[in-house]
Formats: structure tokens, C-alpha cells, sequence
């Protein structure tokens, strides 16, 4: 029997320093630190995937310019083949109901959650 397909509806995206809303649903930081002068309490962290995120290596030759966005997506992508019981495990999340993808960045259009989202719904639960 083929694994149930994740509806695009139950993988959101959210900056980190935006409020927390309950029809988000669980709530995953997906950055490798924590996420400067926020408290645990106003984050409201369900689940802090840190090994999902983009190696320190990979964040720091990135530094955030969109002028490297299309090399970083590949970059991450390979990165996250060695992921996969991270990957899994969200996924199964996905599959039970909404979740919201928690990042710090600045920049929502160039930003690793993305990246993470589309391998998430990618076919077949691909990385590539």
C-alpha cells in the first residue's frame, strides 16, 4: 500500500519572531540556533529539529545572499539526502494533521524552510 500523500495545507512556514497561532498546529523550529532574543515561551516550540537544518558550513558560505540561493538549494538538498530519519519523521507529522515550519531568517523568499517544505512534499518523498 503506497504511503498517504502530505497535503500542501499541512506544511506552513512562519519567521520565528511572528506570534504563535493554535491553528498552526505543532510548531518546529528548523534552525540549527536558536533563534536570537526569543524566549522559549513566546517561540512556542512544539519540537526544535535542529539536524534538519543546513550545516554550519553550508549557512555560513550561504550568509544569506540571494545571489548564492540557487547553488544553496542544491547544496541543502544533498545535505539533507543523509537526513533521512529526520525527514521521515516529519513527514509522518505532516501526514497526521498541520504543522508549521519555524525559522529565524529575514528573508522569507531565500530562506532554508523553503527548500525543507518542497522536499517534504516533493514526489515520492525524494530529497532530490
Amino acid at each position: 500500500m503506497p504511503t498517504p500523500k502530505i497535503l500542501p495545507a499541512n506544511v506552513a512556514l512562519k519567521r520565528a519572531y511572528d506570534p504563535p497561532d493554535p491553528a498552526e498546529g505543532m510548531r518546529i523550529l528548523v534552525d540549527r540556533l536558536w533563534p536570537r532574543g526569543l524566549t522559549k515561551k513566546a517561540a512556542a516550540i512544539d519540537k526544535w529539529a535542529k539536524d534538519i537544518a543546513p550545516s554550519t558550513d553550508l549557512r555560513k558560505w550561504y550568509g544569506h545572499d540571494p545571489e548564492r540561493w540557487a547553488e544553496f538549494r542544491r547544496r541543502y538538498k544533498a545535505e539533507l539526502k543523509d537526513q533521512r530519519e529526520g525527514l521521515a519523521e516529519l513527514r509522518a507529522l505532516a501526514r497526521n494533521g498541520p504543522m508549521t515550519l519555524i525559522y529565524a531568517a529575514h528573508d522569507s523568499a531565500h530562506c532554508h524552510a523553503l527548500v525543507l517544505r518542497d522536499v517534504l512534499l516533493g514526489p515520492h518523498g525524494k530529497t532530490a
